[in-house]
């Protein structure tokens, strides 16, 4: 399929049309797993308005020191 934006009757209004929606893919989508990218179309079919959040940096883990047992 050959798609020629210059001969579109409704050029200059690309907001609506389906190549331009195609083609501007949201940030973070590339970073998905095919797992993930079925769950949110599935979402999306059922009706849910799903966006994309950016992931959070993960948590600083603080050692742990194990307690001392006195036994007397």
């Amino acid at each position: 399929m050959i798609v020629d934006c210059g001969r579109c009757p409704g050029s200059g209004h690309c907001a609506g049309c389906l190549i331009g929606t195609l083609l501007d893919t949201p940030d973070g989508i590339a970073d998905l797993t095919p797992g993930e990218l079925r769950a949110i179309e599935v979402f999306e079919l059922a009706g849910f308005e799903v966006e994309l959040l950016e992931t959070p940096e993960p948590p600083v883990v603080v050692p742990m020191f194990p307690r001392r047992r006195d036994v007397a």
